[in-house]
């Protein structure tokens, strides 16, 4: 079983980044596992692992914990979001860059 290892973003609904310090583990299910339910259509598996999503305090205990189970893992690393630094007053800027309209 293949897992994924990441470091999840904050959500659009979050202004802080409460949360995001965890590392997750969640397995990779084929796509061949799955399948229409023929009565609602729904997307259907026999396999419940794909459910399954474990929190870590720390990258290396994800990896640990993957390694002592013999899974094979990807490492997605974090990228930090830029950001960007923003003033009230610098609407009403004289050197504004386009002209300021309601």
């Amino acid at each position: 079983m293949h897992a994924r290892i990441f470091r999840p973003a904050k959500t659009a609904m979050q202004s802080g980044k409460g949360k995001s310090s965890l590392w997750v583990l969640e397995y990779v299910n084929d796509a061949g596992q799955r399948r229409p339910d023929p009565l609602m259509g729904w997307i259907s598996s026999n396999d419940t692992s794909g459910q399954v999503r474990l929190s870590f305090d720390s990258r290396d205990d994800a990896i640990a914990f993957a390694k002592r189970e013999g899974m094979t893992f990807s490492v997605e690393e974090h990228r930090p979001s830029k950001r960007l630094v923003k003033s009230y007053s610098a609407n009403f800027s004289a050197d504004r860059k386009q002209p300021w309209t309601h």
